[in-house]
């Protein structure tokens, strides 16, 4: 090779190590930029891992929950479940020892009343060896039994005559007589009878045809269950007078305790209002849940204190004071913590907190100044609490809602005989609930106002140990308040 030759291949080498130590600069330049690049892909790789398994695991448990409401609500017996059965169970029944409560029987006395006397003698010999029995003493057992009644049946001679003057005719009416019909329609049931069936139907809830039954089992009594729900509305009727007292008494009463739950007029959905005063207890049944249904009730211008729940158009009623639930807000609050990840807990627990130390301010029995510093306190606090912007949505909506609610939540410590929840109404709608499982609501409109008027005086009577039967009677054959329940629920304050 000539020398021209190596030279130019000497240089062409020289030229391409040039270039590959330039190449191989850039590629270690690069190769630290992507080392930089990789390390921060790497530190949000982990974080975000991090936060998928947050995530993924609030989803399983939300899923979870979800499946569950859904399978109970498609569950019959959903309300009385207690979940999962525990896998140890405590013995049932009365404990042995010192644990087992307070010795008594049924009723502790003898019966005052013994209409039959049985003796019952000695066996000739021993059942186990034979041998001659001995008369040692008596001993005495009583025993209640239930014997079947028989319907009485009354014929009433009804005197006719005309006024001689007017020409108008006259007739005799008895206290007892349920209706004024003659002829085909003279045959009738008595005022008992109308209101034991009122009170099975409305009261315990049995269905009409089997209230038939029951009045055909235990006395005899032949009627269908179309001429019961007749007889329902006539008794209703006649009790519209005592249920307009009730609503007198309800709107003057001091402090109302309020809630509604669904209900089924002809298959289309209604409301079951509930309104327990101080001395009575109110039903209605109305196709609405909004300020216009409750307005109808207890009036605009009622001036009590209203134990509610957080449903906004209790908040309507201006001139009334309010008290907000603080068992619905607490149970809030623990469903929350339930679901909460990681720092998301700490508003539901500070809220919790509060809602706790004013319970305890009240369990407490604290008075006078005393309670007036701890009250001042408490409001401070819920004020504190309210200026707080968390940025979690279901935090925030709780903090809206207690904003909202603040100067509705110690009520119940500043104002004597108020409750700190709206635990009577929940009670007062419960005996109708039940009812609602076995027959879903009303057929027709008429027959909601007229289980509405019948459960205010069913409930009412209750309220006051009066016997519901009885009072029934009385309205069905006087058309007027009882007095006994009118001395109960005393005049208007």
């Amino acid at each position: 090779m000539s020398p021209t030759v190596v030279d130019a291949v000497a240089g062409s080498s020289v030229d391409e190590v040039s270039v590959l130590r330039g190449q191989l600069a850039w590629a270690r330049e690069r190769i630290e930029t992507l080392e930089v690049d990789n390390a921060g892909l790497v530190r949000d790789n982990e974080k975000l891992t991090v936060k998928n398994e947050k995530l993924t695991t609030e989803v399983e448990k939300l899923r979870a929950r979800l499946e569950e409401s859904r399978r109970a609500g498609k569950r019959q017996a959903a309300p009385f479940s207690r979940g999962e059965k525990k896998s140890d169970p405590k013995r049932p029944g009365r404990k042995p020892g010192e644990a087992y409560g307070r010795r008594a029987r049924r009723e502790a006395p003898p019966p005052e009343r013994v209409d039959e006397v049985i003796e019952v003698g000695l066996p000739e010999c021993c059942g186990q060896c034979g041998g001659r029995v001995a008369f040692d003493e008596m001993a005495e057992q009583h025993q209640e039994e239930f014997v079947p009644a028989h319907a009485r049946v009354r014929r009433y001679e009804i005197a006719l005559g005309h006024c001689t003057d007017c020409k108008r005719r006259v007739r005799g009416r008895h206290a007892d007589q349920t209706s004024d019909a003659l002829g085909a329609a003279g045959v009738m049931l008595g005022p008992n009878a109308h209101a034991l069936a009122a009170w099975l139907h409305v009261g315990l809830g049995v269905p009409m045809s089997k209230t038939a039954e029951i009045l055909h089992k235990m006395a005899g009594i032949k009627v269908t269950a179309g001429g019961l729900h007749s007889a329902l509305h006539t008794t209703a009727g006649d009790a519209e007078t005592t249920y307009q007292t009730l609503l007198d008494s309800l709107r003057n009463s001091r402090a109302v305790a309020a809630d509604e739950t669904g209900w089924r007029i002809d298959g289309v959905r209604g409301w079951l209002w509930v309104y327990v005063g101080d001395e009575v207890t109110v039903y209605d049944i109305a196709g609405g849940r909004g300020y216009e249904q409750a307005k109808q009730i207890l009036g605009e211008d009622f001036a009590g204190v209203l134990e509610r729940d957080g449903w906004a158009p209790y908040r309507k009623f201006v001139h009334a004071r309010h008290q907000s639930c603080l068992a619905h807000l607490t149970r809030r609050c623990r469903e929350m913590i339930d679901d909460s990840v990681a720092g998301q807990a700490k508003v539901p627990h500070a809220l919790a907190r509060i809602l706790k130390d004013a319970l305890a301010a009240r369990d407490d029995g604290l008075q006078g100044e005393v309670l007036a510093d701890a009250v001042a306190d408490l409001q401070q606090r819920i004020d504190t609490f309210c200026q707080r912007q968390p940025t979690h949505a279901p935090n925030r909506r709780l903090v809206d809602h207690t904003a909202r609610e603040a100067d509705h939540l110690l009520t119940f410590l500043t104002f004597e005989g108020v409750e700190a929840t709206n635990w009577r109404a929940e009670q007062g709608l419960r005996p109708m609930v039940v009812n609602r499982k076995h027959w879903g609501g009303n057929k027709t409109r008429a027959g909601a106002d007229s289980q509405a008027v019948i459960a205010s005086v069913l409930r009412t009577a209750i309220q006051h140990d009066l016997d519901p039967i009885e009072t029934l009677a009385t309205i069905r054959t006087t058309g007027h308040i009882p007095d006994q329940l009118a001395d109960a629920i005393g005049p208007s304050p």
